[in-house]
């Protein structure tokens, strides 16, 4: 199961990307095992030097009791000291921002998410992009695989 950010490759230049761990609770790692997250104005930021989430919105656990989670929580993401010191210099330039692209689950199990250092996009930018992909979509369809 992979859950995407499709509207911040839309927003942002993304430059690089990182892959986190993420801290959940149970009945989180739940409704996102069945897809119920949404992407909707999230975004990451640092607090004390660490890296955390916000406005991720996870729908409660349809089966959960008293126990349920608070859908839009702030929620810690696990990078390694080193990582996290390269995104808090870049995120103190001017115009950086750290979106958050999609969520998925390893091999192993464990809840992920991948962010990016984004630079975000001005308008003719994203007229640019529109256009771009408007003609590789005509040339795929002219010239079939």
């Amino acid at each position: 199961m992979e859950i995407s950010n499709r509207a911040a490759f839309h927003e942002y230049f993304i430059e690089q990307r990182f892959i986190a761990g993420l801290v959940l609770s149970g009945t989180e790692v739940k409704s996102l095992r069945a897809g119920k997250a949404s992407f909707n104005d999230a975004y990451c930021f640092f607090h004390k030097g660490e890296l955390f989430v916000k406005s991720l919105h996870i729908s409660e656990y349809k089966l959960g009791t008293i126990y349920n989670h608070v859908p839009t929580q702030e929620r810690k993401l696990l990078l390694n000291k080193k990582e996290l010191k390269k995104l808090e210099n870049k995120m103190k330039e001017k115009g950086y921002t750290i979106v958050p692209l999609k969520i998925f689950f390893t091999a192993e199990g464990w809840a992920k998410m991948e962010i990016g250092l984004g630079k975000g996009k001005k308008v003719h930018d994203k007229r640019d992009t529109i256009k771009q992909r408007d003609t590789e979509r005509e040339m795929r369809r002219i010239i079939p695989r």
